[in-house]
């Protein structure tokens, strides 16, 4: 089957510059009302060619049904600092009215036999496009920067042996996804001194910047 990959990949391309934006935009909301802020940072990618013709192979998907059954050719990541912030996250986003849930894969509560964890959502996310709207899957993975960086290496040590990781590596991999997860229970359990220590060096950087935007006589003179 021939295809215009640039025509078929475009409106991923644009779903996924509007949900780095609106994800991003969170951020922003929470910081100006002063509160915690869940969401650490966001990344998001349109999946290449020989990527998304390489899974569609290994999992028997037809090139003419991939919008209906490849559910990550736009991809988003969301990294949180805790175990915690993931949980409000994915509750932000079930609640949002300009996408729709359809599948939740909880590997938190249920982790992958090698270690990995994470929370996946499968949205229907709709993009304006000059012959109308039309409606596209996206997958949002959302994970602890502890789990993230397991995830990355992870994916480098599948890549490296194509998916066949030797059974020792396999192992140790195993215990460093389980000491990734005791990091994000210690951190877990002194989340309100974490958050307040942040809150205090916020301040006063804010405090600092301040300063530094008066004019240079001003600096000095008492308040």
């Amino acid at each position: 089957m021939d295809r215009d990959w640039e025509a078929f990949l475009a409106p991923y391309e644009l779903a996924v510059a509007e949900l780095k934006i609106k994800l991003r935009g969170l951020r922003k909301q929470y910081r100006e009302q002063g509160e915690h802020v869940p969401i650490e940072f966001v990344t998001g990618r349109v999946k290449p060619v020989d990527s998304i013709l390489n899974k569609a192979k290994l999992r028997g998907i037809p090139l003419t049904r991939l919008e209906e059954e490849m559910s990550d050719v736009a991809g988003m990541r969301i990294m949180c600092q805790f175990v915690e912030d993931i949980h409000q996250v994915v509750q932000i986003i079930r609640n949002r009215k300009d996408m729709n849930v359809v599948q939740e894969r909880d590997y938190i509560t249920n982790r992958k036999a090698s270690g990995y964890r994470s929370y996946h959502l499968v949205v229907e996310y709709p993009v304006q496009m000059l012959d109308g709207e039309k409606v596209l899957l996206a997958e949002i993975q959302i994970r602890t920067l502890a789990m993230n960086f397991w995830a990355t290496i992870e994916h480098s040590l599948n890549y490296k042996y194509q998916g066949q990781i030797p059974e020792a590596i396999g192992e140790r991999l195993f215990r460093a996804a389980e000491a990734a997860y005791q990091l994000d229970e210690e951190m877990s359990s002194i989340r309100d001194e974490i958050q307040e220590a942040q809150h205090v060096f916020s301040y006063r950087k804010d405090q600092r910047e301040e300063v530094n935007k008066r004019d240079p006589e001003d600096r000095n003179h008492p308040q």
